[in-house]
């Protein structure tokens, strides 16, 4: 019995087979590269920004992000010892670095989502998130401290350690002071490597936590399309294929393509119904 989410009994027979034949989630990566048209997002938030400068093209996408998942709660699932549970809440996480500098500390950020959450509120967490780690009202604690504390001990003791937690981790019964702020602990982790001028890449999934799934967001790219001016962006996906079948899988990226396109949408609440044209 876990405490972060509620067992899928009703799992056909191939797919428990998929799982025992396949029972760690990095033997079950999907790996995904697909260009969205951003061309009528970039024209949104630019209008925005007319108003408000703090909507960023990363607040859009992560509210993207648990738009889709809401409306597709397969993707909220992920595989624990043999088992198939559904997250008890919607949570996406990413890296953020405390200065822009090679030197700087990555902390990790877990953003829980409400139903009533859309691109201001998204906003706003992470704005709010991230500057108050940055001016030290918020130590980012949790998960962070205690990797960092167990990071630091000799192998002959941390090794072991590690071998525990990762058994307690197939059961549902890690500390909580190792799920707070994990990023693997969350529903999708998201990587914005766009900010850095590079093309969206493939991350691996991890077989500790319970993340089913990583986005990593590439740069947005202008191309003259027939005299007209599109923008463009690679994602690169990694999930788990264990939690849903490929035709799921597809839908839920035209439904991210859809939204994209119709990005008004991102003000609508994560909870309500997108309900994509036959």
């Amino acid at each position: 019995m876990r405490k972060d989410a509620k067992r899928i009994k009703d799992i056909n027979g191939m797919s428990q087979i998929l799982i025992d034949i396949k029972p760690k989630r990095s033997l079950g990566e999907l790996y995904i590269d697909q260009q969205m048209d951003v061309t009528e997002l970039v024209k949104y938030i630019r209008n925005l920004k007319k108003d408000d400068n703090s909507i960023t093209y990363f607040h859009a996408f992560m509210t993207l992000f648990a738009k889709v998942i809401a409306n597709r709660p397969l993707l909220n699932r992920f595989v624990a010892n043999h088992h198939v549970y559904e997250h008890n809440d919607i949570s996406i996480s990413y890296v953020m670095k405390v200065a822009l500098n090679d030197k700087s500390q990555e902390l990790m950020v877990v953003m829980p989502v409400s139903d009533d959450d859309n691109l201001f509120t998204i906003s706003k967490k992470i704005s709010n998130k991230v500057n108050n780690i940055r001016d030290k009202k918020d130590s980012g604690t949790g998960a962070n401290d205690a990797i960092n504390f167990l990071g630091k001990l000799p192998n002959l003791i941390r090794i072991p350690l590690i071998s525990l937690f990762m058994f307690c981790d197939r059961h549902g019964i890690l500390p909580t002071s190792l799920i707070k702020d994990n990023l693997y602990y969350s529903s999708m982790l998201v990587s914005n490597v766009g900010s850095l001028h590079c093309n969206g890449i493939y991350h691996n999934v991890t077989d500790f936590g319970t993340c089913s799934g990583i986005v990593t967001i590439g740069e947005i790219k202008e191309v003259k399309v027939k005299n007209e001016t599109k923008y463009y962006c690679d994602l690169g996906i990694t999930i788990d294929e264990r939690i849903s079948d490929g035709f799921y899988l597809i839908k839920s990226i035209h439904m991210m393509q859809y939204i994209l396109s119709n990005p008004k949408m991102l003000e609508d609440k994560v909870r309500e119904e997108v309900v994509l044209p036959e």
